[in-house]
């Protein structure tokens, strides 16, 4: 049976953990690259802020090549489409016909990737889209998988919860409103063990930063102010 040529969006989080776990089980499919946008001015995962090293570091333990798109501090739409696109055309140009993301259930952004990637020709794959996020996470931490928290908006939390590991008690200590898997962008992970790892990902917690952005003029968005701040907490690898 051919399988699907296959490279996976991979955020470096706990859902895209989880979305490949039940991508490499499906016969029908074969991941051959993880493709990640990372920040070019500062060399962190682009949203995570993630050090590249710890990137890196991961996608080896996992044993699928790593391939990294790199986009300017601050890119315009027009900049990260035409980026994408550029990306995109060349896996296809490679064999790749499908493209998995870790999505879950924000249907604006679905309709977006099929819609992009529909323009040269790819098929997108959600392999835990709509499962209900409480027993997502406990699925997750029920196969063994093991990550911490890397950043969190301050509408919902403060500098002591970045560089929590998440546990079976997380989901009963988040403030009210938030989805217990981050999906509306509330906190972001780094996942570092697990059963798709050769190795646990070692690491220092460093220090935590604070900073804040002009908030996006849309109307899903999580703060409805002109600024948001987000909380990081910065991972070194040893």
């Amino acid at each position: 049976m051919n399988k699907h040529k296959t490279y996976f969006n991979w955020s470096s989080g706990k859902d895209s953990a989880l979305a490949l776990y039940h991508l490499l089980q499906n016969e029908n499919f074969l991941v051959d690259e993880l493709a990640t946008t990372v920040n070019s001015h500062y060399n962190r995962v682009s949203m995570h802020g993630l050090r590249k090293d710890l990137l890196l570091a991961q996608t080896k333990a996992i044993n699928i090549p790593a391939s990294l798109i790199e986009l300017p501090e601050m890119p315009s739409m027009e900049d990260y489409e035409s980026i994408m696109n550029q990306t995109v055309s060349k896996l296809k140009s490679e064999g790749f016909t499908h493209s998995a993301f870790g999505d879950i259930f924000l249907e604006d952004l679905k309709e977006y990737r099929e819609n992009q990637l529909a323009k040269v020709g790819l098929k997108a794959v959600f392999p835990i889209w709509k499962r209900n996020t409480k027993e997502l996470l406990n699925e997750f931490l029920d196969l063994g998988f093991k990550t911490i928290v890397v950043c969190a908006n301050s509408k919902y939390f403060d500098e002591d919860f970045v560089g929590t590991v998440i546990d079976e008690n997380f989901i009963e200590n988040l403030p009210e409103g938030v989805d217990p898997c981050g999906e509306n962008g509330e906190f972001h992970t780094f996942c570092f063990d697990g059963p798709i790892f050769k190795n646990p990902i070692n690491f220092a917690i460093g220090e935590k930063v604070y900073r804040e952005y002009d908030n996006p003029n849309t109307d899903d968005s999580v703060c409805k102010s002109e600024k948001y701040g987000i909380w990081y907490c910065d991972l070194i690898p040893i």
